[in-house]
């Protein structure tokens, strides 16, 4: 007499909210380690305070908005990059570069242009205004002074993103972040206190 068949088992499919978490938590699980490493260095890091540039030690005074610590606007991000990529090449396309030697027989004076123009600091500033002005956080707008590829004395302003610090340059409508400019930071403002200014900035 033959046995009775063996009854196969059967299987309980996964719900499939659970089985997504699953998934989720090893997709998370591999690409974490490379997550990090990529955003490890995405922002500039001071290890020292310092004083502001000599060009620059009356520049709160001179413009209140460049030492703000705070704004109201809530801006997306989305909202924010738009404004960041206009802004940035508009400023470059109107404003012309002239020394400040040449404008104001001085070797430098942080300032807003003229008629005449400015030179990289006062592009800096004036991306700064028009950009406050216009709703972004001033804690996200930090002026800097750097050592261009050549080696030669800069100034830029560094928009801090969501995804790391950005340098928006009058040398070029291109947006990059500070590592792949290949610039050496020497000083910034303080983005816990814009009225101070930090160095010594980690590269590792």
């Amino acid at each position: 007499m033959p046995s009775d068949p063996v009854q196969p088992r059967q299987r309980h499919p996964i719900p499939a909210p659970r089985l997504l978490l699953q998934l989720l938590l090893v997709a998370l699980a591999s690409v974490a380690p490379s997550m990090a490493a990529a955003t490890g260095n995405a922002y500039l890091t001071a290890t020292i305070q310092l004083p502001p540039p000599s060009g620059a030690k009356a520049l709160c005074r001179q413009y209140s908005w460049a030492c703000e610590g705070s704004n109201s606007a809530n801006l997306t991000y989305p909202q924010e990059w738009r404004l960041i990529r206009t802004i940035n090449a508009n400023v470059n396309a109107r404003t012309r570069s002239i020394s400040d030697q040449s404008q104001y027989n001085r070797a430098e004076l942080w300032a807003l242009p003229t008629q005449r123009g400015g030179d990289c600091e006062d592009f800096a500033l004036l991306k700064k205004r028009e950009l406050i002005r216009r709703g972004v956080d001033p804690r996200k707008l930090l002026l800097a002074t750097v050592l261009d590829r050549r080696r030669n004395a800069h100034a830029v302003l560094v928009y801090r993103s969501e995804n790391g610090d950005l340098v928006l340059d009058n040398l070029t409508n291109k947006i990059r972040s500070w590592k792949d400019t290949r610039y050496l930071f020497l000083r910034m403002q303080n983005p816990q206190l814009p009225s101070a200014w930090v160095g010594g900035f980690k590269t590792g």
